[in-house]
């Protein structure tokens, strides 16, 4: 008898002692639970914000980086003044003009865009006014891009700042979530900026090198547009596109007008990139109706003269990445050119034989001379980036995960 209770009065021992310790245990779980509540928030903020901050990091070297390739295109020993006029010209902005009254608001767009179209003109002769007018150009267009990748690098810094100045976790989320877009973005205006400068074809070059391949001679018959006349199909088609090599845009509008004052015009078709969906291949062609073009004021100005007239305007596109119309032009969206050539046959073959068609190539001509003798140019162009672009790939891969 006496050893079960001193067995009982053991084991109530364990019991209290099991007892008092599952009480601690709890304590001590709820007090680390409700501090991880308060903590945790703040150890994500400072893992997002270290993140983010490498990435902003990334992009301003990339937009530094834009500007030392435009500035050596202008000098190779690039001076410090020099470096600071593209810095400071690289915070160059256009403001939208104001759309409350909408009547006239195209005009107004079109001034502000010729505006812009000058400044740049005149801030490429005050570093560069001792090169050639292709050269000026090839600095333009490299300053453009320049400007992209500082703007965005700016805004990635904005948000940034606002993230770590405010210790605000869902600032932080919404910006990590869409850097891998924004890198994408930034990486393919730096490469523009070097396509640019060195007067490499581009994805947006596709129309200009489609309506190049129809060229035996060409002449400017607009401001930075060239012209040329050739039969497809029994057709007589007026084939237009940017002045080239150098990097242009030009006015279609007033070559379209140029040309329709003096000849009796049945249809127009447009080539163009236009971005592809994710799982679309690039270089694959489609067609639709409506003018083909991209950016502001330009295209509502055609249309509105078009439409007017009910002119018929066929649409045909090559398909490029989101990124993949500024940089050098892959070798997907250069071997389109004989299928939109069919495509385009198909298109002037609903014409009547006796009529008149414009065919433009709209786009930007960087790379793209005026007449089908530089096309083989632009494919050995295309090639070496190609080849380039495989072996960097290789280095990759060999590399490993690491």
């Amino acid at each position: 008898m006496l050893r079960s209770i001193v067995f009982s009065k053991a084991n109530s021992g364990v019991l209290i002692m099991l007892f008092q310790t599952d009480i601690a245990g709890t304590v001590v779980w709820f007090v680390l639970f409700f501090a991880l509540i308060f903590l945790y928030p703040r150890i994500m903020l400072s893992q997002l914000i270290y993140k983010i901050e490498q990435s902003a990091v990334r992009i301003e070297t990339m937009s530094q980086d834009a500007m030392k390739i435009t500035a050596r295109k202008v000098d190779k020993n690039v001076s410090k003044e020099l470096k600071n006029k593209i810095e400071q010209f690289s915070d160059f902005f256009v403001i939208e003009p104001s759309n409350i009254d909408p009547y006239g608001l195209v005009k107004k767009i079109d001034h502000t865009i010729r505006g812009m179209e000058s400044r740049f003109d005149e801030f490429v002769e005050e570093v560069a006014g001792d090169k050639s007018y292709s050269e000026k150009q090839e600095i333009n267009y490299g300053i453009r891009a320049t400007i992209g990748l500082r703007q965005i690098s700016k805004i990635v810094r904005h948000y940034v700042e606002m993230a770590k100045k405010f210790k605000n976790l869902q600032i932080a989320m919404i910006l990590q979530m869409q850097l891998p877009i924004i890198e994408k973005i930034a990486e393919s205006e730096i490469k523009g900026a070097e396509a640019f400068v060195n007067g490499w074809p581009i994805g947006d070059s596709i129309g200009p090198l489609v309506a190049a391949s129809y060229m035996e001679k060409s002449k400017e018959i607009a401001e930075d547009i060239m012209a040329s006349t050739t039969v497809i199909e029994g057709r007589k088609c007026f084939v237009l596109k940017a002045k080239g090599p150098s990097p242009h845009l030009g006015r279609d509008d007033e070559a379209i007008a140029a040309i329709m004052k003096k000849n009796k015009i049945a249809r127009i078709i447009t080539i163009d990139a236009a971005q592809k969906l994710e799982g679309e291949k690039s270089g694959s062609v489609a067609e639709g109706v409506g003018f083909a073009m991209g950016g502001w004021g330009q295209r509502e100005m055609i249309e509105n003269f078009l439409m007017a007239k009910k002119m018929p305007i066929d649409s045909i596109v090559v398909k490029v990445g989101m990124t993949d119309a500024i940089i050098p032009m892959t070798k997907d969206v250069y071997d389109s050119v004989p299928v939109v050539q069919d495509f385009i046959k198909r298109a002037v073959r609903r014409t009547k034989k006796s009529d008149k068609i414009i065919i433009i190539g709209v786009g930007n001509s960087s790379g793209i001379g005026n007449d089908k003798k530089e096309i083989e140019k632009v494919k050995e162009v295309v090639d070496m980036l190609d080849k380039k672009k495989k072996e960097e790939e290789a280095k990759q891969k060999k590399g490993g995960w690491f």
